[in-house]
């Protein structure tokens, strides 16, 4: 990354880490996504029961692959060929899995996690459930404060997810939200972390690279 860039990127990081720690949250700035791995590795034990929420980042990481060869317990939802019976069981397990990952939609300079769900077993496990709870973000996920942060939500992760996914709505075809009524709608529970659930472990991990949606 240009050093410019990398000072413009580190800046807002910092700004969010510290708004983050302030709100009782465990926070860290990592320059790319292979120190990000390596974070992520300092917390796995073994014979953790692993769950994985629906996060490009996540599967990004090449972690998983690495876990499922050395024999963990990955509770991945996304995994091709299941049931529709096999997923939602995957699912509940997730919520009370030893260790959760998964990414973040936004995260606002005032240390505020953002998320919308169209099921909610993601951000039900980041609220109440597993041991503890990585979130890894790339710095793109960072938004001013939160009305940005559901503003880029609806407008850049929804409609870039629904599209990925084939999913009938209008957002994947006009690219933005037009806040619809639609069955299919992807957008359905709104969840801020203003401060850290009292009974939750969550490290947030920013990386200085553009990660996901």
């Amino acid at each position: 990354m240009d050093p410019i860039k990398q000072w413009w990127v580190e800046e807002k990081a910092k700004k969010a880490i510290e708004k983050l720690v302030a709100h009782d949250f465990k926070a860290i700035y990592r320059k790319t996504k292979e120190e990000a791995v390596q974070e992520v590795w300092k917390h796995i034990t073994p014979k953790q029961r692993i769950g994985v929420g629906g996060s490009l980042t996540i599967r990004g990481l090449g972690i998983l692959e690495k876990l499922e060869a050395q024999g963990y317990t990955l509770y991945d939802h996304w995994k091709p060929g299941l049931s529709k019976e096999n997923i939602l069981e995957i699912r509940k397990s997730q919520m009370t899995s030893d260790l959760f990952l998964s990414s973040a939609n936004a995260i606002t300079l005032n240390g505020e996690l953002v998320n919308i769900d169209g099921i909610g077993n993601r951000v039900n496990s980041t609220n109440f459930g597993p041991g503890k709870v990585i979130l890894v973000a790339g710095y793109n996920k960072i938004a001013e404060n939160v009305q940005e942060a559901i503003k880029r939500i609806k407008n850049v992760a929804a409609p870039l997810n629904a599209r990925r996914l084939n999913i009938d709505v209008p957002c994947a075809k006009v690219g933005k939200c037009v806040d619809c009524n639609s069955p299919n709608r992807i957008c359905r529970v709104l969840v801020i972390h203003e401060r850290r659930p009292s009974l939750a472990d969550i490290l947030i991990i920013l990386v200085g690279e553009e990660l996901g949606f």
